[in-house]
């Protein structure tokens, strides 16, 4: 990666330090693009005219521009285009970056080590935040406690989300505050991991029960969201990422985009998505926003979630969990709520993207879809965001209905031994199905899910 992005971070540095109305002729490189006609094509050279901007592009043989003010030489370095990530979270990644990450973590000792080394290192912190816990990784078997927790940290608060955001661990300060007992009841689309044989919480709060503990934890500072947003956009384009789908945009995030905007600090392009109905009208009222800060940021959308994740169990299915007989998942909406929100973003013209990783969620939101079909004509672009578990029977609705498949490759790779023992290996066959839902005529929009 690094060799692929060298000639795309020498050219940006030559054109920075380039005066203003200055053509840059970029060559000696081995380019690679996609073209409108949705091939690949091939290119040795590039033109940057002097509003920053690629105004021509010039294949093996083509002769140079001679009005050139300066050239780079690209040292026959491959070049690609920015990459534009079609599911992430942005200030998820930039606030994770000054947090505790337990994303590379192998083991459970492992990761209470690292919490003790990062509670140790930050003694003024009031609470212990951080992410990226995977007890699947960990070969646990269950899920993590709080007593494990306060045996490393007991005199403040620890609140760490899972890797894919669907459930929190919380140490008994964490649950003191939030003022959690045994006769806590679990909310609607939440659920509160127990002793065995107790009502007494062990720790761990999956989907909305995380909100128990969320409302007490205090929220970051503008000046903590703007270093975030700065962190994010380095990592992102260090990566090769310029343009990205921001799923699940709050007023605060949508304020600190804003700030970065209004000062210049805004250097890669979002399509941002509310997290819910409130947000949208707060931000964009009745209709989507128009491009702003020169095409840099935008609201188009909203992201809705309709259940959980597999590896918290949260996933609704058709049928319970192969490793949990008995449970099949925490619906997040129930049908009229859904088809309300989504009729109601759809009226004012947002795009609607929907969370749906279980069959039995996939199946309810294609029906939802073809249900507001009759209402809502024309091309929606309604997107199904991860389509990670589709019953082989509902793939080709994909294709009627016109939806876009939203899906991260990289979930197969990382879940897939955890999905063969949430599912059982015989309901394997609608899972991780990109060739399958293509083949329907579907779009495919390919992600990362960062931070997840």
């Amino acid at each position: 990666m690094k060799r692929l992005m060298a000639i795309s971070l020498c050219a940006i540095g030559a054109l920075l330090a380039a005066p203003a109305m200055a053509d840059t002729l970029v060559d000696n490189v081995q380019g690679v693009t996609i073209g409108e006609d949705g091939q690949v094509h091939r290119f040795t050279a590039l033109v940057v005219g002097d509003d920053g901007r690629i105004a021509e592009v010039l294949a093996s043989g083509d002769k140079a521009p001679k009005d050139i003010d300066y050239r780079v030489d690209g040292g026959n370095l491959v070049m690609l285009p920015g990459m534009i990530d079609a599911h992430l979270h942005v200030m998820g990644i930039g606030l994770g970056a000054l947090t505790l990450d337990l994303s590379h973590t192998a083991s459970l000792d492992e990761a209470l080590a690292a919490i003790a080394r990062f509670a140790a290192e930050n003694p003024s912190r009031p609470w212990i935040l951080g992410r990226g816990w995977n007890q699947e990784k960990w070969g646990l078997g269950r899920f993590p406690t709080a007593a494990e927790l306060d045996a490393i940290v007991s005199d403040r608060p620890v609140w760490l989300a899972r890797v894919d955001g669907h459930a929190g661990w919380a140490n008994t300060q964490a649950l003191k505050r939030a003022g959690i007992t045994p006769a806590t009841a679990d909310p609607a689309g939440g659920r509160i991991i127990r002793k065995p044989g107790s009502r007494e919480p062990e720790g761990v709060f999956i989907d909305l029960a995380t909100s128990l503990v969320d409302s007490v934890v205090p929220p970051p500072r503008p000046a903590d969201r703007d270093l975030a947003l700065r962190k994010a956009q380095d990592i992102l384009l260090a990566n090769g990422v310029t343009a990205a789908a921001d799923m699940g945009t709050t007023i605060e995030d949508w304020q600190t985009y804003r700030r970065a905007g209004d000062s210049g600090a805004l250097k890669m392009r979002i399509m941002a998505y509310a997290d819910s109905l409130k947000s949208m009208e707060l931000i964009a009222g009745s209709a989507p926003t128009p491009w702003l800060y020169d095409d840099h940021l935008r609201l188009g959308g909203i992201k809705l979630y309709l259940d959980g994740a597999l590896g918290s169990r949260g996933a609704l299915l058709k049928a319970p969990y192969h490793d949990e007989p008995g449970h099949s998942g925490l619906p997040l909406l129930n049908p009229a709520q859904l088809r309300n929100q989504m009729s109601r973003a759809a009226l004012d013209d947002f795009q609607i993207a929907v969370h749906a990783i279980g069959d039995a969620a996939n199946a309810e939101l294609l029906s939802a879809i073809a249900d507001l079909g009759e209402s809502y004509k024309g091309d929606r672009r309604w997107r199904i965001e991860h389509a990670q578990i589709v019953d082989p029977a509902d793939i080709a609705k994909f294709g009627e209905y016109g939806i876009i498949a939203s899906m991260q490759p990289l979930h197969q790779t990382s879940d897939r031994l955890m999905a063969e023992a949430r599912l059982g290996p015989d309901r394997l066959s609608g899972a991780y199905a990109w060739r399958s839902i293509a083949a329907t005529g579907a779009r495919l929009a390919f992600g990362s899910d960062a931070p997840v």
